[in-house]
């Protein structure tokens, strides 16, 4: 079964960002796109949608008090660049709340909502496989296994990502991509390095060694670090 979508914005760019990323996966039919409420309510009226992304800043009506309107609405994910409406909207029980201009890294989290939701056995199966991200490289989004990899360092406006096989780079920051990676398997050592905890091999004074690589330790991170290697080392 597809999830049947419907896209509630009048902003082109943001459109096309979440047409673009809806793409990607096989589960969703994109029924209709309109940035008119009016519009927006007869194809509600007369599809039977599944799931609605739905910006705030709407005509004539805000998309919360559009939402409001609907007897019975469908599961919904907000779209928006403002901050303020998110307890209101998590109050009329949204599936999500993504905050524009939309990562896809952060998207993938408000597919594993919908999963979770429309799909509970997939969700179930996948919480127990590998976990993964896609990272844009030059025009081709690549899917990375966490699993794979061993440290990311920081390039200025970009980072690169080291695993065993081979090494990418995006354009993201240490910051950004933190915000992604589970805070039990990755552990953030340098103001230019992160690293996998589970492929530290040594520590060493004031360095770790990750695969080949001897990794500093920056001096406001080290009794952080230290504390996560000797917990671990009592287990």
């Amino acid at each position: 079964m597809k999830i049947k979508t419907l896209i509630v914005d009048d902003e082109p760019m943001a459109i096309r960002v979440i047409q673009n990323y809806l793409e990607k996966f096989d589960d969703f039919d994109l029924v209709a796109i309109s940035g008119d409420p009016v519009e927006a309510f007869d194809i509600l009226k007369n599809e039977c949608i599944d799931l609605i992304f739905l910006d705030i800043n709407l005509p004539m009506i805000s998309g919360l008090e559009f939402l409001k309107s609907l007897r019975s609405p469908p599961s919904c994910v907000i779209t928006t660049a403002y901050r303020e409406y998110a307890v209101e909207s998590f109050e009329l029980n949204v599936l999500d709340y993504l905050m524009k201009p939309i990562s896809f890294n952060r998207f993938l989290k408000t597919i594993d909502k919908i999963n979770h939701q429309f799909y509970p056995e997939r969700a179930k199966e996948g919480a127990e496989g590998e976990d993964y991200m896609f990272i844009k490289v030059d025009k081709r989004m690549i899917r990375v296994e966490l699993s794979d990899i061993l440290y990311i360092e920081s390039l200025k406006d970009y980072i690169k990502i080291v695993t065993g096989d081979d090494n990418y780079i995006t354009h993201q920051s240490l910051i950004g991509i933190g915000k992604v990676l589970p805070e039990n398997r990755f552990l953030r050592i340098h103001r230019s390095y992160t690293v996998a905890i589970d492929k530290i091999t040594m520590l060493e004074g004031n360095s770790v060694k990750v695969g080949c690589q001897q990794l500093p330790i920056g001096r406001n991170f080290q009794t952080g670090v230290k504390k996560i290697i000797l917990k671990k080392s009592l287990d």
